[in-house]
């Protein structure tokens, strides 16, 4: 007798293959997917090399997981690990290994808002490098003036900033971020940024911002 016939899916194409788990939205199946055998595997990377936007939010996920996720997505340029009730728990250690993603210079969103454990330890080192970045929510994390100098330096395309909940943060670092980020400083957006928090909104680098809108979001 001859050996197992093999199975029609087997037979994709790699190509064809990743097109398929592009589709896939559960990260636990992709996984799972990634483990079937070597041509899966490969499958699996490769779709993460096409999408443009990646979205954490919900699921468990870990730093190790996330950032070799993210390692593999080559045109990324929407990241979102916002913290959600069962969702993905990023610390500062996941941040520093996505900081060295080859999409982190493409990036012009992403949002790790609510995750108590990203500290400016993992913020900087992933700024740093993302020179296209136009929207960034980093509220409700522990960041101080130091993150916002970086961010000031790093993102001279940036429009819109969260800050809801960054009790960290003074005078002193919003005021190099608005001198710094001239779009910022004449968005209505970056308006609604600094004065979603009561405690942002009396210093006077926000008021600036209220007397200098502009509709150009």
């Amino acid at each position: 007798m001859g050996g197992f016939e093999e199975a029609e899916i087997d037979r994709l194409p790699i190509d064809l293959l990743s097109h398929i788990f592009v589709l896939v939205t559960s990260f636990e199946d992709l996984a799972k997917a990634s483990v079937v055998c070597k041509e899966w595997k490969q499958a699996v990377e490769q779709s993460m090399a096409w999408r443009e936007r990646l979205s954490f939010t919900g699921w468990k996920m870990d730093d190790q997981s996330t950032a070799r996720l993210v390692l593999h997505a080559y045109n990324l340029k929407e990241l979102d690990i916002s913290r959600s009730r069962w969702g993905c728990q990023i610390t500062d250690v996941g941040l520093y290994q996505i900081s060295s993603a080859k999409c982190v210079g493409n990036l012009t969103s992403i949002s790790v808002w609510g995750m108590p454990g990203i500290t400016d330890k993992g913020i900087i080192p992933l700024i740093s490098r993302t020179t296209s970045l136009q929207h960034l929510n980093i509220g409700g994390t522990f960041v101080t003036d130091e993150s916002l100098f970086a961010i000031a330096e790093s993102c001279p395309h940036l429009k819109t900033i969260i800050l809801w909940s960054c009790r960290h943060v003074t005078e002193t670092g919003l005021s190099v971020l608005v001198n710094k980020c001239i779009n910022l400083n004449r968005s209505m957006c970056g308006v609604q940024g600094f004065l979603q928090d009561a405690s942002l909104a009396c210093l006077p680098s926000a008021q600036r911002l209220r007397l200098n809108p502009k509709d150009n979001c």
